[in-house]
């Protein structure tokens, strides 16, 4: 069985725990494996620390908690104090590197880092509410957990009427980031 978890987190009222259902939606309905979503908040909702924890499985979720991530998004300084040393060995960190600042002491030699500046291309694009789906294209840009194409139509069947156009621009934002990248660094990868 191929399991994966993966831990978003930040705070809230950045759109941690929409990002989660987009990705766990994407990956159940539209790529057509099990995905489960849990998700946390700290004291106060907004600016509290938030996260949201997708594990997904060819075979059966028997155990719908993440224990030690795969892959961690981190997008506040908090969030990485709190989660930024739970990665599984191997595993893969995604951070916005506009809100969060790293040293390599920090983080396991064998962990890969991207960093994209979310924050930055979603006030670029005229709402700095998006950074969260600016993240999400990099994310699928850059790990196989999902398609583009599954994400955009859970994307688009997700967010408020009205703001599609927006939230697709900050999705192929970051997915575009994303896959120059990859590509730079290792040869262009296919979606």
């Amino acid at each position: 069985m191929t399991r994966t978890e993966i831990k978003l987190a930040g705070f809230g009222g950045q759109g941690i725990v929409l990002s989660g259902f987009i990705l766990g939606k994407a990956i159940s309905i539209y790529d057509k494996h099990n995905a489960v979503l849990t998700q946390s908040y700290g004291p106060e909702a907004r600016g509290g620390a938030c996260s949201a924890d997708v594990v997904t499985a060819t075979e059966d979720i028997d155990y719908p908690e993440v224990t030690i991530p795969d892959i961690v998004v981190i997008m506040s300084q908090e969030a990485f104090t709190k989660f930024g040393d739970d990665i599984k060995k191997n595993g893969t960190l995604l951070i916005d590197d506009g809100l969060v600042k790293i040293k390599a002491e920090e983080i396991e030699s064998n962990i890969t880092i991207f960093s994209i500046p979310s924050t930055r291309f979603a006030e670029e694009l005229g709402r700095r509410i998006v950074a969260n789906i600016v993240m999400l294209g990099f994310l699928t840009a850059v790990t196989d957990i999902a398609s583009i194409k599954a994400i955009k139509k859970s994307l688009l069947n997700s967010v408020p009427k009205g703001t599609e156009e927006l939230n697709m621009s900050a999705l192929m934002k970051g997915y575009k980031y994303g896959m120059e990248l990859i590509g730079a660094n290792s040869g262009k990868r296919s979606k």
